[in-house]
């Protein structure tokens, strides 16, 4: 959704995601810019971790040195124990090497393990740059949920780790891409299908919130699909755990999809993710958002506390309760627990176990296939690459 902007308070520019010279011939061939991949600086806990930073000398020195045996230098301990080191070359271990999408810190490529034969999604992020931009801490505890959290509809983490300059992170692979790609080829969605989509994601974010995890970012973008049809929440890099009784107070995630409090700034909890949720089945069966995104925070919460949010036409009376309830101002009384969504009229007869959902049978994605190849995107979407230096351009790119 073009109209989507994913924002935090106190962002700064766009920062440069920089691979190094073994990639760029990976990359290099399609001319695909990597200068804009991080979509700003993150906050995390109420404050930046700027105590996190390290100083460009050290920087440099834990680089030169980071193949040296125990101890490991700061910058690679800085990233223990979520990040197990590696010290084997990335294409030692992988091939078939193409970009697919782009996430909050970095892109999200597309590569076949040679150990297995199976191909995975791999997000590769600098480590300068996580640091640089103060979410160390942020990037960790996203991994560490994802990898606490199995459930059919959420997107786990296959394995995790880091060399001298970059973390990996592994997933599997959905070669149907996302809910907003599946959502611009079909639209409109037929309100039997949108039924099962908001089955699905009410019952990964339900399951998410027992565990006290806010995702904080659901949109169409951040929820894939897979071969047989069915939803995967995933992009956890704005998620955090709050425990029993907290509340969070960072702005942040996509400003069309905010709840209220959110773009108000005031403290608030799991009920935010409910909103999002609403937002995006609305989207799914209107075509548009109940209100169109702004430039700002403050323009956007004016846009909201004006609008009169009515329902998509044509729906069933039922959808037009749940939107309504889901898109409710006060987060109080807004529709927030999966027990009270699960029962609600909209899903009468539909079966709320995770394992009986996947087995509904869904109509094929008309969209399926690894989507345009990086050869068919017009020379004007990919700018030359930016390349920061690094101490020796030869150096392999997981020495």
């Amino acid at each position: 959704m073009g109209n989507g902007r994913s924002a935090a308070r106190g962002s700064e520019p766009t920062s440069k995601l920089v691979l190094a010279s073994k990639w760029k011939g990976a990359l290099s061939k399609v001319g695909v810019s990597l200068s804009s991949w991080c979509s700003g600086s993150f906050r995390t806990g109420g404050k930046y971790e700027q105590e996190q930073l390290l100083p460009v000398g050290m920087r440099a020195e834990s680089l030169k040195h980071a193949c040296t045996g125990w101890p490991f230098p700061r910058f690679i301990s800085l990233f223990f124990p979520v990040f197990p080191y590696k010290s084997q070359h990335i294409d030692q271990e992988f091939q078939d090497i193409e970009f697919i999408a782009r996430g909050s810190l970095g892109p999200i490529l597309k590569v076949r393990q040679r150990t297995v034969e199976k191909t995975y999604a791999l997000k590769v992020l600098l480590k300068a740059e996580v640091v640089r931009q103060g979410v160390l801490q942020q990037c960790k505890d996203a991994v560490v949920i994802q990898k606490q959290v199995l459930h059919p509809f959420v997107q786990g983490v296959r394995e995790c780790w880091q060399t001298s300059r970059l973390l990996f992170i592994k997933c599997d692979y959905h070669h149907d891409g996302d809910l907003g790609r599946f959502w611009a080829a079909q639209k409109p969605l037929a309100e039997g299908r949108v039924r099962v989509f908001a089955a699905e994601l009410g019952s990964a974010i339900g399951f998410l919130h027992d565990f006290g995890v806010i995702h904080r970012d659901v949109k169409m973008e951040n929820v894939l699909l897979n071969e047989r049809g069915h939803l995967i929440l995933t992009d956890f890099g704005l998620s955090r755990r709050l425990w029993r009784g907290e509340r969070a107070s960072t702005i942040c995630g996509t400003i069309g999809y905010m709840a209220p409090e959110v773009l108000r700034g005031s403290p608030y909890n799991h009920s935010a993710d409910w909103w999002s949720l609403g937002i995006l089945l609305y989207i799914l069966i209107a075509g548009k958002f109940p209100v169109e995104p702004q430039d700002d925070h403050a323009a956007m919460l004016a846009s909201v506390q004006r609008a009169h949010l009515p329902p998509p036409a044509p729906v069933s009376r039922s959808l037009d309760f749940l939107l309504a309830e889901l898109l409710c101002a006060d987060p109080q009384r807004r529709l927030h627990r999966l027990d009270a969504f699960s029962e609600h009229c909209f899903f009468h007869g539909l079966p709320f176990d995770p394992v009986l959902l996947q087995q509904l049978p869904l109509e094929p994605s008309q969209v399926a296939g690894d989507g345009p190849s990086l050869s068919q995107h017009p020379p004007h979407l990919f700018p030359d690459f930016d390349w920061e230096p690094l101490a020796d351009s030869e150096t392999p790119l997981a020495a």
